[in-house]
């Protein structure tokens, strides 16, 4: 079983994450912040891991830094997870519809982070979660996971609806690139290193 274990301690968060890539779906989130709690458990459940998160954060000020170090939490505990990244397909692709939108997201653990995000939200606000802070959420993410990162959402109305489909084909995507291929002979890699 894959594991990665995550303590962040600042001024401004303090966050426990055990994360295991091989599991069953099994969310019990507590950011404080109920949207992204519903995304981080739409990621894990179509990811098919297993995710306990305990995070407690400065929202009297406002969610930025819970969100964002949330995702480096999350980052690192995938990073942690893998370990030397030998074995894993490396590459996922998931596209997920949600209604009236539909999301892509590609993905590459290759230890070179970068972050493109094309998501037509419409307001600054979902409900009372900045929408804004989805992509510094998956920055944060990429960033501190090594992965690079496209998120692509062509079309939509509803942000709640464009989110949670980001977030599902996020967790699909992440499982397909985490998941072992018997045929890799260490890393896929033609220079045999990430």
């Amino acid at each position: 079983m894959r594991r990665g274990t995550v303590s962040r301690i600042t001024n401004e968060t303090q966050i426990e994450l055990s994360l295991c890539l091989d599991g069953k779906g099994k969310a019990s989130i507590n950011t404080g912040i109920g949207f992204l709690d519903h995304m981080l458990t739409l990621w894990t459940v179509h990811g098919f891991f297993d995710l306990e998160l305990e995070a407690r954060g400065d929202l009297d000020v406002d969610s930025h830094h819970t969100v964002e170090d949330v995702g480096i939490c999350l980052g690192q505990g995938i990073r942690e997870a893998l370990e030397d990244y030998k074995g894993i397909k490396r590459y996922g692709s998931s596209r997920v519809p949600m209604e009236e939108t539909v999301a892509q997201v590609d993905l590459d653990l290759c230890r070179r982070p970068f972050l493109v995000f094309s998501v037509p939200f419409n307001s600054p606000l979902i409900g009372r979660f900045e929408t804004e802070l989805v992509e510094e959420f998956l920055r944060a993410l990429a960033v501190n996971s090594g992965m690079t990162l496209h998120v692509n959402v062509p079309y939509g109305k509803n942000n709640h609806h464009m989110a949670e489909a980001v977030f599902k084909a996020l967790g699909r995507a992440c499982s397909e690139a985490c998941a072992i291929d018997p045929r890799v002979d260490g890393v896929l890699s033609s220079k045999g290193s990430l």
